[in-house]
């Protein structure tokens, strides 16, 4: 939802202008780095240093915007960047779903385990829909868009980072969200 309005500006002011200085990284290296700093916030999260996990949130956010901008900008798209940029990007939402477990295991595990399995369920729909509708954008296969996104959901996971006393109604909105997300996809594409 977000990334349709607030993407142009946010690649026009934060990403273009890095482009051209990047001419010589390949983007899955890029793809690599926002993997390895997503890898390190369970850690933090368990630590709870909060602030160290909402810097590498953001930096892994920040990093997986970048690579695929790199790719399109110098013409390097290609069918193993993106099954290498959608591992990475699952790779690091599970990792922020254990480390938001792991910074209070005892209190957390059923609502963690929700969680998940509602990402689980939006995920396939996302990538299943993609499958099956013909593509029309610049990214390498059909992007369903639906109320939770990748920005959607990093704003959730950065609020209950900040704020774990209200890590449950979080918790169970973001889930909410997300299973409702799953259930429009679907009916998208059957009405189709």
């Amino acid at each position: 939802m977000l990334e349709k309005s607030l993407r142009p500006t946010y690649d026009r002011l934060l990403i273009a202008p890095l482009l051209p200085r990047l001419a010589q990284i390949r983007p899955g290296w890029i793809t690599l780095l926002a993997t390895l700093t997503g890898l390190l916030i369970p850690l933090c999260l368990y630590l709870h240093a909060s602030f160290a996990a909402l810097l590498l949130l953001t930096a892994t956010g920040f990093f997986d915007t970048l690579d695929g901008a790199l790719a399109r900008h110098r013409t390097l798209t290609s069918p193993k960047g993106a099954v290498l940029d959608t591992v990475s990007d699952r790779l690091v939402e599970w990792a922020i779903l254990l480390g938001l477990h792991l910074y209070a295991p005892d209190s957390r595990g059923l609502i963690s385990l929700l969680m998940l399995g509602s990402v689980f369920l939006c995920v396939t729909t996302f990538l299943v829909v993609g499958i099956f509708q013909e593509n029309q954008s610049s990214k390498s296969f059909h992007y369903s868009p639906g109320l939770m996104e990748r920005a959607e959901a990093f704003i959730f996971f950065s609020l209950m980072i900040l704020a774990p006393q209200f890590f449950t109604p979080l918790a169970l909105i973001f889930m909410g969200l997300t299973l409702l997300t799953a259930f429009i996809r679907i009916s998208q594409l059957i009405k189709s």
